[in-house]
């Protein structure tokens, strides 16, 4: 355990400190000696094929920092605007937290997260694109978090600009309520026609406690999803190798950085 918390850049507070501060953690992210200044712009890629492709046709450089063994960070540069951080692979809610956490002390506010999701409703299919606006939580890492009364949801500025860009690269797009769980064993037929009645869209494993700690630390967050598998028959339809699949996730991917490059002001003097 030593190792872990060493590895993430870390620290302990004082007794004084932990009085003074008894709903901040023992344990709290900080920037540590090897970890960059980052620019107000990030995102973040579940998909490690996904983040490979983005990385090599941004040109993004490679960044050592604390969580290095972790996942990776990487900041793409150019024009007159700000760098932005390019960062992931994750899996579940709390690894993703923890990258979350991290971008955000080296000064990240606006983040774009690209995942993937199982489809609950049958009109969503393999390849199609949603845009979450909350997400309901079965995750354990968002109930440490307490949000007095923020709205743990999308940020609807973003949202905007997401919807504004899909809808001009020509494709459709389904808007509203996500699930997301620990247990991907655990989708019961019984759990998914409990969620499809209230019209939830899709199942994943990170954004309701994403969105939680960006209440949390007020930040702004917001997703793009591509459904890679279906659920909605009560029946597992994988289609990971449905070249649906790929030309949707790439054009995400490719819609995420064009509009992170947007909020960085990488075209401000064009």
């Amino acid at each position: 355990m030593y190792g872990m918390r060493s590895s993430l850049g870390v620290k302990g507070d004082s007794p004084v400190m932990q009085m003074e501060t008894t709903n901040r953690g023992i344990i709290h992210p900080v920037k540590g000696k090897r970890d960059p200044d980052l620019g107000p712009v990030a995102v973040m890629v579940m998909l490690p094929h996904e983040l490979k492709r983005l990385v090599r046709e941004s040109g993004a450089l490679e960044i050592p920092f604390s969580e290095t063994p972790l996942y990776s960070l990487y900041l793409i540069e150019g024009g007159t605007g700000e760098p932005i951080a390019l960062t992931g692979p994750f899996i579940g809610a709390p690894h993703a937290v923890m990258g979350l956490e991290k971008l955000i002390v080296l000064g990240a506010k606006k983040i774009w997260v690209l995942g993937w999701c199982g489809s609950l409703q049958p009109h969503l299919k393999i390849g199609d694109l949603v845009i979450p606006e909350r997400a309901i939580s079965e995750e354990g890492t968002s109930p440490h978090y307490p949000l007095a009364g923020k709205a743990a949801k999308c940020d609807s500025r973003l949202n905007h600009m997401l919807e504004d860009a899909i809808t001009r690269a020509g494709r459709n797009f389904a808007k509203g309520n996500i699930w997301t769980t620990d247990a991907i064993y655990r989708e019961t037929p019984e759990k998914v026609g409990i969620f499809q009645k209230k019209s939830v869209l899709c199942v994943e494993m990170e954004l309701s406690a994403l969105l939680t700690v960006a209440a949390y630390r007020s930040s702004a967050l917001t997703a793009l999803l591509v459904v890679s598998d279906e659920l909605s028959n009560l029946k597992w339809k994988p289609g990971f190798s449905d070249p649906r699949l790929k030309e949707s996730t790439r054009l995400a991917g490719d819609l995420l950085l064009d509009l992170a490059k947007t909020s960085a002001g990488f075209n401000a003097s064009e």
